[in-house]
C-alpha cells in the first residue's frame, strides 16, 4: 500500500521545489506590482472623477491595444526557437531586427493616424499623441524580459517589471499632494516615464541583439556555429505570424470595451469600466505571473525536448488553475461590496455590480490559460489563433450591440460570453491537436 506522502510525490512534478521557489518569488514581485497598480487606479480614479478618469483610461487603453502591432508575436517566436535550436537560434537575430523596426514603425503611424484622424476631442488627441511613447516602452519591457527568461534571471525580470508600475504610482501620488494638476499631466508624466526606462533597457537590448546572451538549459555556448544560411524576414514572418495574432488579438480582446464605452457612451461609462477592469486585471495576473514570467520558455523547451514532462505540467495545471480561479471568484462576490466603496467612493458604486459579473471570469480565464499552453508550439499554435479570431469577434459584436442600450453592464455580460468563447475555441484546439498526434482527446 502507498503511503500518503508517496502518493503526493507521485503527482508533484519532478523539480517541483525549484519551480515553486521561482514562482513565489515572481508571485511576490507580481502581487506588489498589481498592488502598485491597483493604488495608482484608485487615486487617478478619486482625484480625477469619472469623466476625466475616464478619458484617460480610454486614451491609454487605445495606445495599449495597438501597441502589440511593434513586434507582432515576435517574442513568443524566440523562446519557440531558442528552446528548439538553443545556441544556433542567433541566426534569427539579423531579420528580428529588421522586422521589429517595420513593425514597430507601422503601431507608430497607426496611434498618431488615431490621434488625427478618429479622435473626437482636443483632450483624447493630446493624450494619444503625448502617449506614443509608450509603444517602444512596451516593446522594450517584452524584449528584454524575453532575455531574462531565456538567462532564467527571474529576480532581474521581475525588478524590471516593477519599475513601471512603481515610478506610475508615484505620479499618481503626485495628483493627492497637488489636486490642482490634470489628466494631461498624467498623461505626460507616463511619456516620460516611457521614455525614461527605454533609455534604462538600452544597454541590456544591445546586448541581446549582439547575442550576449547567458542562454540556460543548453550547456555552454559553442566556441564555433555551424555555417548555416540567415534567414530573411519574409521566412520569419511565415512562422512567426501565428503568434503577432494572437499578441495583437489579446489586448483588442481585453481592451476594447473600454474604447468602445467611450466612443458609444460616454467618459464616465468608461472609466467605471476602467476601474473594474483594472480589478480583473490585478486578478489575471496569477495565471500570466505562472505561465508568461516562468513557464513559456520552458514548455517550448520540454514541447521539443521532453513532451512526457511538456504534458505532465498541462494536465496539472489545469486542475489547479481552475480550482483556484474558483477560489477567487468566490471571494470577489465576498469582499467586493464592501471594498469598492471604501476605495472609490460613492462616485464609482456602479463597478459593484460590473464585477459581480466579472466574478465568473477567473475560473474561465484561468483554465483557458492554463489549457492554452498547449497551444504555444509547431503548427498547433494556428488553433490558438482561431480560438483568440472568434473570442475576439464575439467581443467587438457583443459590445457594440449591447453598451448603447445597457451600458457597462452590457459590456461586462459580453465580455463573460466571449471568455467563454475563448475557453472553448482553447478546448477545441487542444482536443483536435491531439487527435492530429494521434493520442486520445
Amino acid at each position: 500500500m502507498v503511503d500518503e506522502p508517496s502518493r503526493i510525490a507521485q503527482w508533484l512534478i519532478p523539480g517541483w521545489k525549484r519551480a515553486l521557489k521561482t514562482i513565489s518569488m515572481l508571485g511576490a514581485a507580481t502581487a506588489l506590482g498589481a498592488l502598485f497598480v491597483f493604488l495608482t487606479q484608485t487615486l487617478l480614479a478619486r482625484e480625477l472623477g469619472p469623466q476625466d478618469y475616464g478619458l484617460f483610461a480610454s486614451s491609454l487603453a487605445t495606445v495599449t491595444m495597438i501597441a502589440p502591432l511593434a513586434g507582432f508575436g515576435l517574442n513568443q517566436f524566440r523562446l519557440r526557437v531558442y528552446g528548439v535550436e538553443g545556441w544556433g537560434a542567433r541566426r534569427w537575430i539579423a531579420p528580428s531586427l529588421r522586422f521589429v523596426a517595420f513593425t514597430t514603425l507601422i503601431a507608430l503611424s497607426i496611434v498618431v493616424g488615431w490621434a488625427l484622424l478618429i479622435a473626437p476631442d482636443a483632450d483624447t488627441r493630446f493624450d494619444l499623441l503625448v502617449m506614443t511613447p509608450i509603444v517602444l516602452h512596451l516593446l522594450a519591457i517584452e524584449l528584454l524580459t524575453n532575455k531574462y527568461r531565456l538567462e532564467d534571471r527571474f529576480a532581474a525580470m521581475a525588478t524590471w517589471q516593477l519599475a513601471l508600475p512603481f515610478m506610475r504610482m508615484l505620479v499618481a501620488i503626485s495628483l493627492l499632494l497637488v489636486p490642482q494638476l490634470t489628466g494631461r499631466f498624467v498623461a505626460a508624466s507616463y511619456a516620460a516615464i516611457s521614455i525614461a526606462m527605454i533609455l534604462w533597457s538600452t544597454r541590456p537590448l544591445l546586448q541581446f541583439m549582439r547575442n550576449q546572451i547567458d542562454l540556460k538549459g543548453h550547456g555552454p555556448a559553442p566556441e564555433t556555429y555551424a555555417d548555416v544560411a540567415t534567414p530573411g524576414v519574409r521566412e520569419l514572418w511565415s512562422m512567426a505570424w501565428p503568434y503577432g495574432v494572437v499578441a495583437v488579438l489579446y489586448p483588442i480582446f481585453f481592451q476594447v470595451s473600454t474604447v468602445l464605452l467611450k466612443y458609444l457612451g460616454s467618459n464616465a461609462q468608461a472609466g467605471q469600466w476602467a476601474i473594474a477592469l483594472a480589478v480583473m486585471m490585478a486578478i489575471y495576473l496569477v495565471p500570466a505571473t505562472i505561465y508568461h514570467k516562468f513557464l513559456f520558455a520552458k514548455l517550448h523547451y520540454w514541447a521539443a525536448q521532453n513532451p512526457p514532462k511538456f504534458w505532465l505540467v498541462y494536465k496539472r495545471s489545469n486542475v489547479a488553475l481552475f480550482a483556484l480561479g474558483v477560489l477567487i471568484g468566490a471571494a470577489m462576490v465576498v469582499v467586493v461590496p464592501y471594498v469598492v466603496p471604501v476605495l472609490f467612493g460613492e462616485a464609482y458604486a456602479r463597478v459593484i455590480d460590473i464585477l459581480m459579473v466579472l466574478a465568473l471570469c477567473p475560473p474561465i480565464r484561468f483554465l483557458s490559460t492554463s489549457m492554452g499552453a498547449a497551444l504555444l508550439t509547431d503548427d498547433h499554435m494556428r488553433y490558438r489563433v482561431w480560438a483568440m479570431v472568434w473570442a475576439t469577434v464575439v467581443a467587438i459584436l457583443l459590445n457594440a450591440a449591447l453598451i448603447p442600450k445597457f451600458g457597462e453592464m452590457g459590456a461586462a455580460w459580453g465580455t463573460v460570453v466571449a471568455e467563454l468563447v475563448l475557453l472553448a475555441g482553447t478546448w477545441w484546439g487542444v482536443r483536435h491537436f491531439k487527435r492530429a498526434k494521434g493520442m486520445a482527446p
